[in-house]
This record gives structure tokens, C-alpha cells and sequence, in this order.
């Protein structure tokens, strides 16, 4: 197949290269990805100016963009064939529950949804990751499967592989995402000139975190995968929600 790769960690993150040279040993890959760290972008597109692409000499394309800039823009402009499957990652931190709302790593494979195949999004849930080769190797796995059995493409796959060798790997479990308790306020402190500065505080941890969901499976040392659609229409509340503005 051909594969377009992205990610959110810019693209010379060390889980991107991990992850290309494990596709390129059964697959065409073409890398576009932002050009320097983008996390949490989730699916903003850049409409203010216009975005700048380079061209490094082993054929990655970097733009100064947002991951779904890039995939935007490739499958817009830049590739010269249409991809069969678009896959993001491998991104250096989960991407469980409530983090896909804010994750670019989801959106990058998100914007590549229309494709007509299902789109791979895939995170290392560890920061600072000892076993990218494992995320790689999870998800060759999954693309060749996809290859074999498509999925509906508006479906986005979300990949969360726990940071751990190869052979420890108890397998593949299909999830729901789970949930996280409230972030932590805000860490105020001062910039060199005494002036206030915010950071924003790390994620809370797993609320809704029990069987079945993203968390349980990567914390028992299971590959998850998450099936998510880009529809946000809570279909169910349509009816109830036609009486209630009948009154307005």
C-alpha cells in the first residue's frame, strides 16, 4: 500500500522514524509532518497564512503547520498518488480517554477519514518511551489487517500500545475511552522580568478507568484500539430535543 505518515512531535521525533522504517519494510511511505513540535494542536488548520513546506533530502516533507495542515495539504497538493491509508504517530505520550479532544496526533489521522479506509492514529503510553520498536511493530500488525478486512473510512482507529518489550505484550484488546478527573489548576510562577506566566497543569488521572475502557487495557499491558467517528451529533437526543424547540 501507500502510506501517508504524520504526526503532532514534528518530523524528526524519534517515534516517527521508528515507525517508518518498520511500514517502508512492507509498504510505500510518504512522510509530510509538522516541522517542529505541534501537540495538542487537535484539528486546528491554519487559515491566517500561508504555510511554508520543505523538502529534506531522504524525502520527508516538513511544514510549518499543524498535523492536520500536513495531511491537508499532501493530500491537497503534495503527493503525486492518492494514499491508500493515512497513519499518525508514533506519538511520545498516551493519548487515552478525554487527550483525543486535544490530541494532534488523532487529528492528523482524522483529516486523512475520507480516504475510504480507516485511518491509524498511534501513541506510546509512556513518556519518554523505551520501546517505540513495540508501537511499530503493533502497528504494522494493524495496518496489514486492515489490509486484509477494511474498516469504514470514517472510522479512526486510536492506538495505544503500553511502553513495554515486544514479548511482554499480553495483546490486542477493542475499547471504549475512558474518562480523566479534572486537570490540576494552572502552574502560575514569574518570567525573568517578574511578570506572571501560566503553564498548563498536567492531565488528571483516570476517573472512568475500568475494564473495557483505553486505560484498563494499556495499564494490564494490552494493545488498545479505539474506534472513533468525527460525527459529535448525539443522535438519540434528536427527538427529545424537537419537542423542546418546538417551545422556543
Amino acid at each position: 500500500m501507500r502510506i501517508l505518515l504524520s504526526n503532532d512531535d514534528g518530523c524528526t521525533a524519534p517515534g516517527l522514524l521508528v515507525l517508518a522504517e518498520q511500514l517502508r519494510s512492507a509498504h510505500h511511505v510518504d512522510i509530510v509532518a509538522p516541522d517542529r513540535n505541534r501537540s495538542a494542536a487537535s484539528n486546528s488548520l491554519t487559515i491566517l497564512h500561508p504555510l511554508r513546506v520543505q523538502r529534506h533530502a531522504d524525502g520527508t516533507v516538513c511544514v510549518d503547520g499543524t498535523p492536520t495542515d500536513c495531511v491537508h495539504i499532501a493530500l491537497a497538493s503534495l503527493l503525486d498518488q492518492t494514499p491508500d491509508m493515512v497513519v499518525s504517530g508514533i506519538n511520545n505520550g498516551p493519548n487515552l480517554g478525554d487527550d483525543t479532544l486535544y490530541s494532534g496526533t488523532v487529528a492528523a489521522a482524522m483529516e486523512g477519514r475520507h480516504l475510504g479506509i480507516a485511518a491509524v492514529a498511534v501513541s506510546c503510553a509512556a513518556y519518554n518511551p523505551k520501546h517505540y520498536d513495540t508501537a511499530a511493530k503493533a502497528t504494522l500488525r494493524i495496518v496489514e489487517r486492515l489490509r486484509e478486512e477494511p474498516f469504514p473510512g470514517n472510522t479512526i482507529l486510536n492506538v495505544n500500545v503500553p511502553d513495554l518489550p515486544w514479548d511482554k505484550l499480553k495483546g490486542f484488546e477493542v475499547t471504549r475511552l475512558g474518562h480523566r478527573h479534572k486537570a490540576e489548576r494552572f502552574q502560575q510562577t514569574l518570567d525573568p522580568r517578574g511578570r506572571p506566566i501560566y503553564w498548563v497543569a498536567p492531565a488528571g488521572a483516570g476517573a472512568d478507568c475500568g475494564p473495557g475502557t483505553d486505560f484498563h487495557a494499556v495499564e494490564n499491558g494490552y494493545v488498545s484500539i479505539t474506534p472513533l467517528v468525527v460525527d459529535l451529533t448525539r443522535h438519540n437526543a434528536l427527538e427529545g430535543l424537537t419537542r423542546w424547540a418546538q417551545k422556543l
